[in-house]
């Protein structure tokens, strides 16, 4: 009853993760505007995500522009895309494989160690699934505050971290919670099977000698006498039967004599 709990409740976290991952592979609030120096008057906000660059003015609602080329983009920024595609897959495909093996579903019936092995197929993809969003999300925020600090940058090509990179690190940490969940409950579930059947190899053990054998003495045992049963007679008579005995009979006395 606790495994099927926990199972509900990794899959529960995966299902957020993945959500999460979703919103943050399509928002483009990757790199935001960083607004450095005397002029407090902001007019423009740059927003830079994966797919599109987006404006947004004052008073104007947001204007977005989807990239042209894809060769022209930078290696880190075609990694992320490729990286977060991948995440999406292998978590989808996770959560899938998860719902065959939890004990309250009856695809995989009267079979525990099925069950427990699909749960750690789901386990491992959504593992990878987190390491495959933790990896671009870390590497742009890496590059982002390395050229902040970077005094070659003017600033107006200074950028922020955008709302997207902290959904993609909640949406890996979701996803690790999921797949240890999954782990868990299926180690621990077939910890409980073997159990069962627990020996210990190094067992101390007594060897005993042979020992000769012994005649036995012979016991009598008392044979019951055959009990005899009354036997009809073969000639017809009124309510007459005839019973073997060891005894002679009078008849046979007289015809003796």
């Amino acid at each position: 009853m606790a495994n099927s709990g926990l199972e509900i409740v990794g899959l529960i976290l995966t299902l957020i993760g993945l959500i999460g991952t979703a919103a943050s592979t399509g928002m483009p609030m990757w790199r935001v505007t960083a607004f450095i120096g005397e002029n407090i008057i902001v007019f423009e906000t740059r927003f830079e995500g994966l797919w599109m660059n987006c404006y947004r003015q004052a008073d104007i609602r947001m204007q977005c522009k989807v990239y042209d080329s894809l060769l022209a983009l930078p290696p880190d920024l075609q990694a992320a895309r490729g990286l977060m595609c991948c995440a999406l897959a292998l978590g989808g495909l996770g959560l899938l494989i998860a719902l065959l093996g939890l004990q309250c579903t009856s695809c995989i019936q009267n079979n525990d160690r099925a069950k427990r092995l699909v749960l750690i197929i789901a386990g491992i993809l959504i593992l990878m699934a987190c390491l495959c969003v933790l990896i671009p999300v870390s590497w742009t925020g890496h590059v982002i505050i390395r050229n902040f600090y970077n005094p070659l940058i003017i600033d107006a090509q200074r950028r922020e971290l955008g709302e997207a990179l902290y959904i993609g690190w909640m949406s890996s940490a979701f996803f690790f919670a999921g797949g240890c969940m999954f782990l868990c409950c299926s180690l621990h579930s077939e910890d409980k099977v073997s159990e069962r059947y627990v020996y210990s190899r190094n067992s101390d053990y007594v060897t005993y000698p042979p020992q000769p054998l012994q005649p036995q003495r012979l016991v009598l045992l008392p044979q019951q006498q055959p009990q005899f049963q009354p036997m009809l007679s073969r000639y017809p008579s009124s309510n007459s039967y005839s019973y073997p005995s060891t005894y002679p009979s009078v008849r046979s006395g007289v015809a003796y004599l």
